[in-house]
């Protein structure tokens, strides 16, 4: 990915909490933020917007970060099954993500998935793997028995795990926005 200016490269992290750690992903000029909005419901962590993810539109523009970082948010937001809410979670990401902006994140896996009882669903690489359009190019109509979202679902990605980073109780993974989306039915 070429070098940009600070100003022109910008970085949001979603639920923060009282953490300001690029946990999964270095660019070759190191961990350092180079232009970080913080993202967090609650009132009392210091981050720069109090939003609730559940919550759409985003208060972004199209198009605004290079990267988004989520670790151990995602599964505290919808409910496990609802596959409405999941989509339109990730077409929000995709929509103020730039073309080839990065998702880079972690969610709980094994018995860590739902033992804070703050957690609503389970994700995993296979639920993720439903972002790419390409998925179900290749998928549907095959003798492979999967649901067919594209009536719901708009956004691309190509998605990406980090199996260098090893952890028993935690998922690391990267989602890559794919602009225009590959979507065809």
């Amino acid at each position: 990915m070429p070098s940009l200016p600070a100003d022109d490269y910008r970085e949001l992290l979603i639920g923060c909490g009282n953490r300001r750690i690029k946990e999964a992903w270095r660019y070759d000029d190191g961990q350092d933020w180079k232009s970080l909005t913080t993202l967090d419901i609650d009132p009392n962590c210091g981050a720069d917007i109090e939003w609730d993810l559940e919550r759409f539109p985003y208060p972004f523009p199209d198009d605004h970060f290079d990267e988004i970082h989520a670790y151990e948010v995602l599964e505290h937001c919808g409910t496990q099954g609802d596959y409405r809410f999941f989509f339109r979670q990730f077409e929000e990401f995709w929509r103020i993500m730039k073309p080839a902006a990065r998702l880079v994140g972690s969610v709980p896996k094994g018995e860590m998935t739902w033992g804070d009882p703050g957690h609503r669903r389970a994700l995993s690489l296979d639920t993720f793997g439903r972002l790419n359009q390409n998925f179900y190019t290749e998928k549907v109509g095959t003798n492979c028995p999967v649901g067919d979202y594209r009536f719901c679902y708009r956004a691309d990605f190509d998605v990406f795990s980090l199996p260098h980073i090893e952890n028993p109780e935690r998922l690391f993974f990267i989602i890559q926005a794919v602009k225009p989306s590959r979507i065809s039915i």
